[in-house]
Order: C-alpha cells, then sequence, then structure tokens
C-alpha cells in the first residue's frame, strides 16, 4: 500500500486525497488480501479525488457495488470473489426488472472496481474482466418542438406557480445554452461574462466550457438577477447577497439540480405540450435545433460538453427522423391519402 500512497500523492499533488488514503493504508498491509467493502471504499475514493467524477457519478457507482456487496459479503475477501459470484449479482438485478441502462452502469461500476485492484495488485485474476454488457433497446431522445419551447418558456408569466422571473430564466437558459441541469445549478455569479451572453460551467469530470445565451435568456436573467437583488437586500445577513450561485430559492438558498427538476416539472403538461418534460429535455432539443439548422456535429460536441462524438451522433438519427416526417407530410406521391 505504501507504493500506492506515493502513487497518489502524485497525481494528486499532495492533496487531502494522500492523508485520507494514509489512514486507509493502515488497514490495509501490502500482500495480505482486503475485503470487498474496504476495496470498494477505496476505489470510491479514487475516483472522486483522482479522476474527478462527478457527486453523481460517485453515488451511482456507491450504490452498485453496495449491491455488489449484499450479494456476494462486504466481508468477503476480494481474492476470492469469483466471476459466477458477478454474474449472480446481475442476474439478481434482472430479477428485480431493473432496466439495461442500470444493468450495464453496475457492469461499468464492477468493471472499474476490479481494474483498480488488479491494477494495485490486490488481486492477480480480474473475474469482471470477460463480463458482457446488456444489449440497450435503440431509444431516441425526447426532444421538444419549437412551439412547445415556447409553451414552456411562457408558463411561467401565465401560471405564477412559483418565482416567475426566475423560472423563465432557467427555461430560456437551459434551452439555449444545452447546459445539464447540474452545471446549471452550479454556475456562480462570478461564472457569467460581463453582458451574461455567456458564461463557463462545470462539466462531467471537472472540465470547464463555455456556453452561450441567447438574447431572450439574457434578457430573462436580467430581469430575475434584479428581482433578487431587490427581493434579498445586501443588509440581510445570510441572504442571497452571500450566496455565489446564479440560481436561488424562496429562502434566498442555493438552489440545487433536484430543485430545478421539480420546478421544471411543476410546469410540464402545460397547453400544447403533448409529453413530460425534463430539464434533459431542454438539452436534447438544444442540440436537435442545432444540427437541424446545419451546426457542424464537432462543435454542438464542443458545446455539450461530450468526451465521444458519438454520444453527440444520435442527435443525427433525430434530424434525420424528423425530415422523413416533413418529406411524408408535404410531397406529393409520399403515400399519403388526399
Amino acid at each position: 500500500m505504501n507504493s500506492n500512497a506515493e502513487y497518489f500523492e502524485r497525481e494528486t499533488n499532495g492533496s487531502s486525497f494522500s492523508s485520507a488514503l494514509s489512514v486507509a493504508a493502515a488497514s490495509f498491509p501490502a500482500n495480505v488480501p482486503v475485503t470487498l467493502d474496504d476495496c470498494a471504499a477505496e476505489y470510491l475514493l479514487y475516483i472522486q479525488t483522482v479522476r474527478g467524477l462527478s457527486d453523481n457519478c460517485v453515488t451511482a457507482y456507491r450504490e452498485d457495488l453496495s449491491h455488489l456487496s449484499r450479494v456476494v459479503g462486504g466481508t468477503a475477501k476480494i481474492t476470492d470473489v469469483t466471476a459466477a459470484d458477478l454474474r449472480m449479482s446481475i442476474a439478481e438485478l434482472s430479477r428485480r426488472k431493473y432496466s439495461a441502462a442500470s444493468i450495464n452502469r453496475f457492469i461499468a461500476a464492477v468493471r472499474g472496481l476490479f481494474a483498480y485492484c488488479r491494477k494495485f495488485k490486490y488481486i492477480q485474476v480480474n473475474p469482471a474482466a470477460e463480463l458482457k454488457t446488456v444489449k440497450i433497446p435503440k431509444q431516441l431522445p425526447r426532444f421538444m418542438t419549437q412551439s412547445e419551447v415556447d409553451q414552456m418558456c411562457e408558463t411561467p408569466q401565465k401560471k405564477e406557480l412559483l418565482w416567475q422571473t426566475r423560472d423563465t430564466a432557467i427555461f430560456e437558459m437551459l434551452y439555449s445554452s444545452g447546459c445539464r441541469v447540474s452545471e446549471l445549478a452550479s454556475l456562480k455569479l462570478e461564472d457569467l461574462s460581463a453582458s451574461y451572453d455567456s458564461a463557463i460551467v462545470t462539466g462531467k469530470g471537472s472540465k470547464d466550457r463555455r456556453v452561450y445565451f441567447s438574447e431572450q435568456a439574457v434578457t430573462a436573467l436580467k430581469a430575475y438577477l434584479a428581482e433578487r437583488k431587490a427581493k434579498f437586500l445586501p443588509t440581510m445577513p445570510g441572504g442571497a447577497s452571500e450566496v455565489k450561485t446564479v440560481f436561488i430559492n424562496q429562502k434566498g438558498t442555493a438552489l440545487t439540480a433536484h430543485g430545478i427538476w421539480f420546478i421544471v416539472t411543476r410546469y410540464s403538461g402545460v397547453e400544447g405540450t403533448n409529453r413530460p418534460v425534463s430539464p434533459h429535455a431542454f438539452r436534447h432539443t438544444f442540440a436537435t435545433a442545432m444540427l437541424g439548422q446545419g451546426a457542424d456535429i464537432r462543435m454542438v460536441q464542443e458545446m455539450l460538453g461530450h468526451s465521444s462524438i458519438s454520444t453527440t451522433q444520435r442527435y443525427t438519427h433525430i434530424t434525420t427522423e424528423r425530415l422523413k416526417e416533413v418529406y411524408a407530410q408535404a410531397f406529393p406521391h409520399s403515400g399519403k391519402e388526399d
């Protein structure tokens, strides 16, 4: 374990992770098998601190490895876990009707754990090496039409459910930037440009990128910020003036990603919107609109913060399907009845 501590020290430039690992190292003497739970705890610490994975990803992997612990036994030696144990854990998820995507996430977590253990020689053979992922049925991302987006952005002023100027700004900014909901929730005032038409957001893997906002979004944002300032005076101790995030709740504290989900779902089902709307639907709609207007796929990949071009390419299927629809409706010999 000492060599591992030195590795992490180097990887994190002497950050607090190395001290945390030193504590863990005391319970993992060299060449002595450790338990599944011990290795899982160390691996989760590694992906959070060294690899910089998001809190949501770490939480999901923690849940997946907890499932493995329940099925196999957390006190089992890591060297005793077999491929049959892993397949049994997957079968249990299938029996409980977990989706293919959830099962594949579990497999990814297990693969990561055992690859980590193999790298640091806790095991000699990787039982997860030959695990096969489940085939996921192709499902196009849900997106909104321009009419539906307009309806959603206008609804806060019509329904007056929560905080109208804030909610309008959230909808406009989600749509015009393609931000993930977590990126918008963590956006700070200092991240905004001087003219409010762009911002630096931190995406997956702690990667920063610049996103841009439309004129409508900038107008909505300015209206919200003015109202926020008036609503929570600087003289109020602990008030919104001391909160660094752009979006706050009605108590003046930072609005979470879950809070934004709640806000969007409260306005779902508006007239003209014939499907449930989530914050991610704005992101899908942004990508679809950009590609539909002829934007280069590499540029869209950059704007969305996708690490792989294949993730962005799925939106080309949407635009293709939409073209087919338009063709079928408009072309005289498309087979449409008069």
